[in-house]
């Protein structure tokens, strides 16, 4: 046969292949409920068709196609993956057998020879590279910016220009916990943004606290090395709940702000799409006459700003550590896009720099939101999950000073260290000074840095002048022009703003000294729920700890904030409250600091469980399924086994399914024990005594009802709440006589998260 015949025979094959499974994946991936773990379902045989590589999930995006020096490619961003259909070498070489090694004979010894094992070995053997000492554990995706338009009197920046579209990388991360701890540990998250602007690329580096811990930057080290698990045993991971954390701020009074934010609900967000960030810092922005202002950056969540309960959080670390970036990316690919709102308080760039007494550059206290409203400026959408974690959410690099024209630091003493600290890290991690042309971290705009060579180099430069002035390559690069408002030569312009003659010294201005007025105000905008489980979160953490005397020096930062919080820790602690050492300041409370201000919200991306009796009356499940579908939020059938009920997909069996899980749950069937719901086989099958209803779903009914979940439920499921002894007149329980109405009662309840009155609180 024809070489050239026999090769187009193979290569019309392989298309006709791909196309198939294209066509395939595209039907597979039209299902309601996120998850899938392919583009398309797996056959039973392992296949022996040459294709060429699957395409990409539809809910997923990679990196730009851009060279290394900004150049837009034109090309689809996943012609970087992995291309043909056989297994090759780095290189290229085609290779027949990758499961055994080069051996003298079959039971010989392996021979140094085999350039394709060591090959393997070797990447394999390399393939990790180091995590981030602090914020490690973190999940990703893509998106855009929108802009209003509303920033343009304060800033010439382009990504703030009405109607601007600025593609962006969005990581969220937790901060003490390594890569493989916990989603759902209480900590500060990160909410980390990449603009790849026109102009280069910003990057808004945020948490979900508006107050840092420190007030300058030289003591990172210490809180975080505080923070951090024990040297000697490396316990406890992803905790704050030990003995050096609150040595540390115990000591360091200038903590307490944050860390009664972190005490309170804001520690455990509920997702990562209903938590809010901040800026923390005061940024500096220019408009096009070259006037500044002083901002504080803030992103407010579309879906408004909720928490689990803390024994959701303890819950959801056993039965799904990666609770939040699941939540993430099934929300995604569910098509219940994440959104954010970015907002500013805006304030006169005067010489003090100071606000209505507060100091803005003391990275601990606030700006209250009723002293200076968020002014909206623009919304964050993420629509695509990442196609490669490593690639993409590991290697990204952000850093506090990649600044865009119109938008500069202050002198915040944390600010400063970290625009030092960032780079330097990325050195560590990412193998050397080019770790801004990987493909995340590209800009979408032109580049000429003069910077050549060093470890990954991805550009091949021309020319031989990479200095200034030169002649040899034409005078190429040149500096641009300073006119603010000439967009072809407006360049990045450091703020003239003049600077104090001063002294050098190593010390903070007064103003740094109030440590605890701010925190107080914290705790007096509180509700009474959140109040109990602030001094829940306290008396866990002290309680951890070994060591008395911290146990007591922290008592006595809590008695400098509230008299009431000090003496109910002291109590769970048994020990007796202290007095206050500091004169206790009222400051005005804030609706805005309080989880439980606003809505209603809505429901995108929620999670309703449905637990049906296969056996039962299964009326109105398919009807109550579809609405659910068409509100925007995800349906998971719970059953006593899996396969199909009357039709429909069953998402989760008695068995595999949690509480946790879900933000609300319908009762459509009251099952019997099924036969699997044996303690010696299932843990939670002996959880309760109910021979009428299935254990696992009282325990089921249980949880959600002990968290304040709406609970709906007809027909038969109305026997199931009674046989759980859930009391159908209590707050958040629906009960009537068809599921579309059940549905859009409970619909309704949703929009508050909770129902926050079955979760009644002491403390006024």
């Amino acid at each position: 046969m024809d070489p050239k015949k026999a090769a187009k025979d193979v290569a019309d094959k392989v298309a006709d292949a791909a196309e198939t499974v294209v066509e395939k994946a595209t039907d597979a991936l039209t299902p309601q409920i996120p998850g899938a773990p392919g583009p398309a379902p797996a056959p039973l045989a392992e296949p022996t068709e040459p294709v060429p590589p699957l395409p990409p999930k539809p809910d997923q995006a990679a990196p730009q196609a851009r060279t290394a020096t900004g150049a837009d490619t034109g090309a689809d961003p996943h012609v970087r993956t992995q291309q043909g259909a056989h297994l090759t070498t780095a290189t290229g070489v085609k290779l027949r057998d990758t499961d055994h090694s080069l051996k003298a004979g079959s039971r010989g010894p392996t021979l140094l020879q085999d350039h394709h094992l060591r090959e393997k070995i070797t990447h394999f053997d390399h393939e990790r590279i180091p995590e981030r000492v602090v914020h490690a554990r973190g999940s990703g995706a893509h998106g855009y910016f929108e802009a209003y338009g509303t920033a343009e009197s304060i800033c010439h920046a382009a990504v703030f220009e009405k109607g601007e579209t600025t593609p962006v990388f969005v990581r969220f991360s937790t901060v003490l916990g390594n890569r493989g701890s916990m989603d759902t540990a209480r900590d500060t998250r990160g909410f980390a943004t990449k603009f790849y602007t026109r102009e280069g690329n910003w990057d808004l580096v945020a948490n979900n606290i508006p107050v840092f811990f420190i007030q300058d930057g030289i003591k990172f080290p210490d809180i975080i090395h505080a923070g951090k698990p024990h040297p000697d045993r490396e316990i406890p991971q992803a905790q704050s709940a030990h003995d050096t954390f609150w040595d540390f701020v115990s000591l360091h009074t200038e903590a307490q702000h944050h860390t009664i934010w972190n005490m309170s609900d804001r520690g455990i967000p509920r997702s990562y799409r209903m938590m809010e960030g901040f800026g923390v810092h005061t940024f500096r922005l220019v408009n096009a006459e070259g006037v500044t202002s002083l901002v504080k950056f803030h992103w407010k969540p579309k879906l408004g700003v909720h928490s689990l309960t803390w024994e959701e959080a303890q819950m959801l670390g056993g039965v799904d550590p990666d609770f939040h970036r699941r939540d993430l990316a099934d929300a995604i690919e569910s098509g219940a896009f994440p959104e954010w709102e970015l907002g500013v308080q805006v304030f006169e760039d005067n010489p003090e720099q100071v606000f209505e007494g507060i100091d803005l550059l003391d990275p601990t206290k606030i700006v209250p939101e009723e002293l200076a409203p968020v002014q909206p400026i623009g919304r964050l959408v993420l629509n695509k999950n990442t196609t490669n974690f490593f690639a993409e959410t590991e290697q990204i690099a952000f850093h506090a000073g990649h600044l865009v024209p119109g938008i500069d630091v202050t002198d915040d003493p944390l600010l400063q260290t970290r625009l030092f600290s960032y780079v330097d890290t990325q050195l560590s991690r990412l193998g050397g000074p080019n770790y801004n042309q990987l493909p995340i971290n590209r800009p979408h705009t032109e580049v000429n840095d003069m910077f050549r060579d060093g470890f990954h180099q991805h550009a091949v430069h021309s020319g031989v002048a990479p200095y200034k002035p030169n002649t040899l390559d034409g005078g190429c690069p040149f500096a641009a022009g300073a006119d603010l408002s000439e967009e072809q030569t407006k360049a990045f312009t450091d703020a003239a703003v003049r600077v104090a003659e001063s002294t050098k010294v190593r010390e903070n201005p007064v103003s740094y000294d109030d440590h605890y007025s701010q925190t107080r105000q914290f705790w007096l905008s509180m509700s009474p729920v959140e109040k109990e489980h602030i001094i829940r979160a306290y008396t866990f953490e002290l309680g951890k700890c070994y060591e008395q005397a911290i146990k007591e020096r922290q008592l006595q930062a809590l008695a400098n904030i509230d008299p009431v919080l000090c003496a109910e820790v002291a109590t769970g602690l048994g020990l007796p409250a202290p007095e206050p050492t500091v004169p206790l300041t009222d400051l005005a409370p804030s609706p805005a600091l309080s989880q439980l201000t606003g809505g209603p919200w809505p429901g995108d991306g929620r999670m309703v469980g449905i637990v049906v009796d296969p056996d039962g009356d299964l009326d109105g499940v398919t009807e109550v399924r579809t609405a659910i579908l068409a509100a925007g939020m995800v349906p998971l059938i719970f059953a006593p086994h899996g396969g199909k009920v009357g039709g429909l997909d069953v998402q989760r069996t008695f068995a595999t399914g949690r509480s946790v899980e879900v933000d609300a749950v319908l009762v459509a069937g009251s099952p019997v024990p099924a036969p699997d719901a044996r303690p010696l086989r299932e843990e939670k099958a002996g959880a309760a005594d109910t021979p009428t209803l299935d254990p696992r779903v009282t325990m089921l009914l249980e949880e959600c009802f002990r968290h304040a979940k709406a609970i709906g439920a007809w027909g038969a499921g109305v026997d199931a709440l009674a046989a759980a002894g859930i009391a159908t007149d209590a707050p958040g329980v629906v009960t009537g006589s068809a599921g579309a109405e059940v549905l859009t009662e409970v619909q309704t309840l949703m929009g508050t998260h909770r129902a926050w009155e079955r979760l009644g609180a002491p403390v006024a």
